[in-house]
């Protein structure tokens, strides 16, 4: 073999290699379904930069393509170090990127064998690689969706509670998880895992066989896919939690959103379903409706107080989570503790000790400065309610965030006017909703900020003792 053909045949093995990370990392962001990288990246420009034109490039210059590939490795690098979701490299991940290069060698033997051309193939190995991930993860799906439906039959005993709704699922979830861990062996999916192959792998893998009660967040992008995980778990008792216009991208109307939340009724084993007032009032014997029952509700900085009704008498309530638009969670965690036997007094005493979840309205002292940390909550309601919180706070006020993600401009305008009656300073991370935050915002100092690496100094620079600093929301810069 000639030395200009072995040069050619690593290039393209670690050219072929850089593409498959790139679109690797782009299918997990996007939960490995090619239609939503292609159709639906919230910044397709970079399939252009990062993909398209340097694949381009290197078949143009055919022979000449190893030149390309020494200005792209350093190119995608560059890229790959200022994200902030990096690739995880699960199995599902190393199986795939060993397809690749399986694929890719066997490929350039045969080129390199038969003569058939100078210039090896770029787009053939991804093709074949993401065609063959794709039949053996179907093949895995199957597998492992079988091995989670038997455990989950041979835990007779086991409870399951199923929860799902536009947002506030995995507040409600570890609030439910909180109150029956005082009575009950309890275990909740951890984090935000909520799609179908994320419980299935959960519960395979961490679900202790002596559980007595299981908790389950559901989440869609598709009609079905609450469905899908409802006939997986056939859960006892479920609840849909408030309903909005969240990932209208991919619902398009609300009535969809609803439809697609209450697929998860459809239990063999339903015995009760809690379902908020938002998603609907048609009434079943199986169904308990809430939202409406919180009363003198008293959200400050330091917790929160509510009356609630139990068994026909009025009882009061304290938390230290912060937030009145937690008490909707609350609320149907209490209704739950309560229709699994818990007395009025346990779950009172189980309410108090609650603890607010990492990353949604978690105040944080520090510096002499007051953290409301609510990176992980993006919908309007909560959103609304870190700002009242922050507007209870004497000194001066900071907010930090991209805005409402997935959602639309008129909710995106509302906020923006929320802000401005608010806050002194406004730190604007990203591009997504840049242009109608510069022209709207109206707060004493902006500072947009198109790179998050830059928020550390720029915090550093412009607050001082005795702020408040409202982190509103946290998109990955991919969005």
């Amino acid at each position: 073999m000639e030395l200009t053909q072995m040069i050619t045949l690593g290039a393209n093995f670690l050219f072929v290699f850089a593409l498959g990370w790139y679109l690797i990392t782009n299918l997990q962001w996007y939960d490995y379904r090619i239609e939503r990288v292609v159709l639906r990246h919230h910044k397709t420009w970079w399939h252009i930069l990062y993909f398209v034109l340097p694949f381009l490039l290197y078949n143009v210059f055919g022979i000449y393509g190893p030149f390309v590939l020494v200005a792209y490795i350093p190119f995608l690098y560059l890229w790959h170090a200022k994200l902030d979701k990096k690739l995880i490299l699960t199995w599902r991940v190393k199986r795939f990127l060993i397809l690749l290069l399986f694929i890719t060698v066997v490929l350039n033997t045969l080129w390199t064998l038969r003569h058939i051309s100078e210039t090896y193939s770029l787009f053939l190995p991804l093709a074949l690689a993401y065609i063959a991930s794709w039949g053996v993860e179907k093949f895995l799906f199957i597998m492992y969706k079988r091995e989670a439906k038997n455990k989950i039959a041979s835990m007779s005993d086991l409870t399951i509670i199923c929860v799902t709704g536009s947002y506030g699922k995995t507040s409600m979830k570890n609030f439910i998880a909180q109150i029956l861990s005082e009575k009950f062996s309890v275990y909740a999916t951890p984090r935000s895992v909520n799609t179908l192959g994320g419980i299935i792998r959960d519960v395979n893998e961490s679900l202790p066989v002596d559980t007595q009660v299981y908790i389950c967040e559901a989440g869609a992008r598709e009609i079905g896919d609450i469905y899908a995980i409802t006939q997986l778990l056939n859960p006892q008792i479920v609840v849909v939690g408030k309903v909005g216009p969240q990932h209208m991208e991919y619902f398009k109307t609300l009535e969809r959103i609803q439809q697609t939340k209450l697929e998860i009724i459809h239990s063999n084993r339903l015995q009760k379903a809690f379902i908020h007032t938002s998603v609907t009032n048609e009434p079943h014997e199986k169904v308990t409706f809430f939202g409406d029952d919180i009363h003198n509700l008293n959200a400050t900085l330091e917790g929160t107080d509510f009356d609630l009704a139990l068994d026909a008498a009025e009882h009061h309530f304290h938390t230290s989570v912060l937030g009145g638009f937690q008490t909707m969670n609350i609320n149907a965690a209490i209704l739950i503790a309560h229709e699994l036997g818990m007395s009025a007094d346990e779950i009172v005493k189980a309410v108090f000790h609650l603890k607010s979840v990492d990353h949604r309205l978690q105040r944080i002292d520090a510096g002499g400065k007051i953290i409301l940390d609510d990176g992980y909550n993006g919908n309007i309601d909560g959103m609304l309610e870190g700002i009242r919180l922050c507007s209870l706070h004497t000194g001066r006020k900071v907010i930090v965030t991209p805005g409402l993600v997935e959602s639309t401009v008129d909710l995106n305008h509302q906020l923006i006017m929320a802000i401005n009656e608010v806050f002194d300073i406004a730190i604007i991370t990203g591009q997504l909703n840049a242009t109608q935050f510069e022209s709207e915002l109206k707060v004493n100092e902006v500072v947009m900020l198109a790179d998050k690496a830059q928020l550390v100094k720029t915090l550093g620079e412009v607050t001082r003792a005795g702020d408040i600093i409202l982190f509103a929301n946290d998109a990955p810069n991919f969005i």
